[in-house]
C-alpha cells in the first residue's frame, strides 16, 4: 500500500467518525509514521513540540482504534490500513461512491453473511485486548550482526527467570540498542504492555512517570472503572498489567565529569523507581541500556539481590567479518588482526571499513604493523563518552596508554600521587565503562583508545 492510499483511508476514516477531514498537522504525524519517522523527528520537520505531536498522534490512534475495532497505534497503523483496506467492509464501502456511510441496516446484513461462512475470516482481525506497544521511540533493527548467546541470555532472565530488573551496558558503538530491538522483536508478543524509551533529552522521574501514566490511562475503555479513577503511580501499573519497559540512553542521567553511575542533582527519584521494581511483587521487567549503569543498582546486587548486568563486549571474528563482507573487503589480508584491533566492536568496524573502501583496499598492507586508522567519526564517538569522564579518570587511562604492557595496581601506585582508595574507585569506574582491560590483576587500555587518548593529549 502506498502513502498516499493509506492517507486516503485513513481520512476517510477520521470523517466517518468527526465529519472533519484531516488536518494539515495530522497529515503531517500520519506520513512522518508510515515514514517510520520518531514523534522528535516530525516535530522537527514541522516547527511543533514533540508533546504537541504525541498528543495529536494520541487522539488519532484513538479514532482509528474506535473506528476500525482494534487497538491502533503509531507500530501498527500501516499494517492496519491494509488489512482494513482487503476487508469485505472496506470493499463494500467503495461501492457506496466512497461515502463510508454505511446504515447500521447494511452492517447487520453483512455480519449476517460473515457469520454463515465459518470458515472466512472475520474482516477486523484484532489483537487482543490488553496487547498494546508504543515503540514508536525505538530505533529501526537495521543490520543485525550474530548474538545468538547474548539474545539467549537475556531471553532466558525476562521469559524463564523472570527477572525484574536487567542492565545492558558496554562502550559506545558495541551494539547495545541493536541487541535490544532484536531481543523486543522476538518477545513482545509475551507482554500487555511493551514500552520503549530514550533517555537522551534526560526527562525528570516526574516526566517520565507522567508520560508512562498517560500511555496506560489512555490504553483503558472510556467507560471503565480504572479510567474514572485518579491516574494511579507508575508501579502501581507495572504490578496490574505484565509490561516489557526499555529505557535507553540511561547514562544521560547520570553526572558528566564523575565517577560511572552518579545521579545528576534532581534525578534520584529515577534510584527509588528502580529500587520499587527490584523490590515489589510484579510481572513486569525493566530492561536499562546505557554506557554505564547507577552505582547503587550495583550496591542492590552485591546483597544477593538477582539483578543480571550484560556487559556487551565485541562480535566474535567469523560475526565481524560479516561486516567487511558488507563493505566489500572480504579479500582483505589480516581481516582477523583488524577485527581484534577494533575490538569486534560494529561501529568501529564500519567506520574503518569505510575508510579503506573511499580510499584503497589495500590500505592496511601499506602502513605500518603497529598503525591504528583513527577516522573523524570514530573519533567523535569517542569523544562524546572521554568527555563524561571525571579528571583522575582522565588522568589514570593517559597514564596507562603510556604503556606497552598490562601493568599491575603495585606499579600504578607507584607512578602516580593519587591514594589506593581513590586509586580503586577510578580503576572500577573505568572498568564499568568497558574503557579499560583487566586480566590476571594487570590493567590496560585497548588499542584503539590507547591510540586515541595519546593523539588527544
Amino acid at each position: 500500500m502506498s502513502l498516499e492510499e493509506a492517507l486516503k483511508i485513513a481520512d476517510k476514516i477520521v470523517f466517518e467518525k468527526t465529519g472533519q477531514h484531516l488536518d494539515d498537522l495530522q497529515k503531517a504525524v500520519l506520513q512522518g509514521t508510515l515514514k517510520r519517522k520518531r514523534y522528535r523527528q516530525i516535530a522537527e520537520d514541522f516547527d511543533y513540540s514533540e508533546s504537541c505531536i504525541r498528543g495529536v498522534g494520541a487522539e488519532l490512534w484513538k479514532i482509528i482504534s474506535e473506528e476500525l475495532g482494534e487497538d491502533v497505534n503509531k507500530s501498527n497503523f500501516r499494517s492496519a490500513m491494509e488489512r482494513f483496506h482487503n476487508s469485505n467492509i472496506l470493499n463494500f464501502a467503495e461501492n457506496v461512491s466512497g461515502s463510508f456511510n454505511i446504515c447500521e441496516k447494511e452492517r447487520h446484513s453483512l455480519d449476517t453473511l460473515n457469520s454463515h461462512q465459518p470458515n472466512q475470516q472475520t474482516p477486523h482481525p484484532t489483537q487482543p485486548a490488553t496487547r498494546h506497544q508504543d515503540l514508536d521511540e525505538m530505533p529501526e533493527l537495521g543490520d543485525f550482526y550474530n548474538r545468538t548467546t547474548e539474545l539467549e541470555t537475556l531471553t532466558t532472565w525476562i521469559s524463564e527467570q523472570h527477572c525484574r530488573l536487567i542492565a545492558l551496558t558496554g562502550i559506545i558503538g558495541i551494539g547495545k540498542t541493536t541487541l535490544a530491538v532484536k531481543l523486543v522483536q522476538q518477545i513482545k508478543d509475551n507482554f500487555d504492555y511493551v514500552i520503549w524509551r530514550s533517555l537522551e533529552t534526560s526527562p525528570t522521574f516526574a516526566e517520565f512517570q507522567a508520560d508512562l501514566v498517560h500511555l496506560f490511562s489512555q490504553s483503558q475503555p472510556q467507560n471503565s472503572l480504572e479510567n474514572r479513577q485518579k491516574p494511579l503511580p507508575l508501579i502501581k501499573y507495572l504490578q496490574k498489567h505484565r509490561c516489557l519497559v526499555v529505557l535507553d540512553d540511561i547514562h544521560h542521567l547520570f553526572s558528566s565529569r564523575e565517577l560511572a553511575g552518579k545521579y545528576k542533582p534532581g534525578y534520584e527519584e529515577y534510584d527509588s523507581f528502580f529500587k520499587q521494581i527490584e523490590k515489589l511483587s510484579h510481572q513486569s521487567c525493566l530492561l536499562l541500556i546505557g554506557w554505564e549503569q547507577p552505582i547503587k543498582l550495583l550496591q542492590l546486587k552485591s546483597k544477593k539481590i538477582p539483578i543480571p548486568i550484560l556487559q556487551l563486549t565485541g562480535l566474535d571474528v567469523a560475526s565481524a567479518r560479516e561486516i567487511l563482507r558488507d563493505y566489500g573487503l572480504t579479500e582483505i589480508d589480516n581481516s582477523e588482526k583488524l577485527i581484534h584491533l577494533y575490538q569486534g566492536n560494529p561501529s568501529w568496524l564500519k567506520s574503518v571499513a569505510t575508510q579503506i573502501q573511499e580510499l584503497e583496499e589495500n590500505l592496511i598492507e601499506l602502513l605500518p604493523d603497529d598503525a591504528i586508522l583513527l577516522p573523524e567519526d570514530l573519533k567523535d564517538n569517542l569523544q562524546q563518552q572521554s568527555d563524561r569522564l571525571s579528571q583522575p579518570e582522565k588522568q589514570t587511562l593517559s597514564l596507562l596508554a603510556t604503556k606497552n604492557q598490562p601493568i599491575s595496581l603495585a606499579q600504578l601506585l607507584e607512578t602516580t600521587q593519587t591514594s589506593p582508595s581513590d586509586l580503586l574507585n577510578t580503576l572500577q569506574s573505568l572498568y564499568r565503562r568497558s574503557l579499560i582491560e583487566k586480566q590476571e590483576n594487570l590493567y590496560s587500555v585497548p588499542r584503539v583508545l590507547r591510540e586515541y587518548y595519546i593523539e588527544s593529549n
